[in-house]
């Protein structure tokens, strides 16, 4: 794609064109076009975010597609090994594979968008593995020992798999099966390097847990489609795949991990069913129309809660600066004259930045002692519990504010 974005006007899955709106969030920028802090402040760039639903897949997506350079640069600056959760996950995801499929020293595993290996390290003492990821931080895998292609998954790094190392009895792709653009030719290339009994494992943002938890800030243009089961059954089922058995993970405040395989060649775990059926009676416009609802009112309320604040000379930081952090602040308005600094653990890529869309810098976690806020408001809320015990036990005495899924303060 040549241009800076483009509207998508049919379902990413089906090709039809019902698409509905559910929640629009305006214009918002790319969450990882960082500006460095005091740098010559030119023009920016923002593009519409506007969730839409099509009732012939059930998939609900953004509308509009920002091209991938934008989105994903060299120095894309996400880590997966520094969340703790996220490595307890994968550990968990090893010990499930072992479980549904026999696999030895002799096979190949491989992770799509596998960032700096921490999925692969799992595997990596027992199987053969092999990471695929566009970015520099790729280098990192390599360096822990597992090999990496540092290039984006197309049909041309397919054939050097096959090629090179031939076909993978398990392929993962977490948290990047929804920001892929043509999940068509994704499929295609997948099924090609796919042993022909072996299973293809995703993780994406779950929509029936983005719903109930008022998750409008984990709507951002990497996030191309939002996934209910429904609607991965209706895309695998497109190219002679099943989906062998699916749950719920606690992972980026709720996903869902699917595990799919060609047709006849596992047995279906029952939790798929009952997830199916849930779905059934939830997915909605009654819903869509209570979550449009609720979003506007936690935006709201989250404003008041930081307006009434400030009113009397409070300082306020932001702990952490995850990809969601930019689209909270900047669809509930927030500026430097709100949220004064926003705190990242050192080493963080993020350090040195404005958030983006904003002139809120991004500075080491050490100011959090040095010079202590009287709030801080806690980005990644899904794991609220584990943030604020780590911040009591470093000496923190403040108060924090929890911005989702209903704004409050607590001691």
């Amino acid at each position: 794609m040549n241009q800076k974005s483009k509207t998508i006007d049919r379902c990413q899955i089906s090709g039809t064109k019902d698409l509905k709106s559910i929640l629009s969030l305006g214009y918002l920028p790319p969450v990882n076009k960082l500006k460095k802090i005091n740098s010559t402040l030119r023009e920016d760039i923002f593009f519409p975010a506007e969730l839409v639903f099509s009732p012939s897949s059930k998939l609900v997506q953004l509308n509009t597609l920002v091209n991938k350079e934008i989105l994903f640069p060299k120095e894309y600056p996400y880590t997966s090994s520094t969340t703790k959760i996220l490595r307890e996950n994968f550990k968990e995801l090893y010990k499930d594979c072992r479980k549904i499929i026999n696999i030895t020293s002799k096979d190949l595993i491989i992770d799509i968008g596998s960032n700096d290996g921490n999925l692969l390290s799992n595997f990596k003492n027992s199987h053969r593995v092999l990471g695929i990821t566009p970015e520099k931080i790729g280098k990192i895998a390599i360096r822990k020992g597992i090999p990496t292609l540092i290039r984006y998954f197309n049909k041309s790094s397919a054939n050097l798999v096959l090629q090179k190392y031939g076909k993978a009895k398990i392929i993962t792709a977490t948290n990047v099966f929804a920001h892929i653009e043509n999940v068509h030719e994704l499929m295609k290339n997948i099924l090609k390097i796919l042993d022909n009994k072996g299973i293809f494992i995703s993780e994406s943002h779950y929509l029936v847990s983005l719903i109930q938890t008022n998750q409008y800030d984990t709507i951002y243009h990497e996030h191309l489609r939002y996934y209910s089961l429904k609607s991965l059954k209706y895309l695998f089922e497109k190219y002679g795949m099943e989906i062998i058995h699916a749950k719920k993970i606690n992972t980026h405040g709720g996903s869902i991990r699917v595990y799919a395989a060609r047709k006849n060649k596992f047995k279906i775990i029952k939790n798929v069913l009952k997830i199916l059926n849930f779905e059934k009676k939830f997915l909605n416009w009654k819903t869509f129309n209570s979550f449009k609802k609720n979003v506007v009112d936690s935006k709201l309320k989250l404003y008041e809660i930081l307006k009434k604040i400030k009113s009397k000379n409070k300082k306020i930081y932001g702990i952490g600066a995850p990809s969601r952090a930019s689209t909270l602040i900047n669809y509930v308005g927030l500026d430097e004259n709100i949220i004064d600094c926003v705190l990242e653990v050192d080493g963080s890529y993020k350090i040195g930045n404005y958030i983006p869309g904003k002139k809120i810098p991004i500075l080491s976690e050490k100011k959090l002692y040095s010079d202590p806020p009287d709030f801080v408001i806690l980005f990644s809320w899904h794991i609220a519990s584990e943030l604020k015990l780590n911040l009591k036990k470093r000496g923190f005495k403040g108060k924090f504010i929890i911005p989702l899924p209903s704004p409050r303060i607590e001691n």
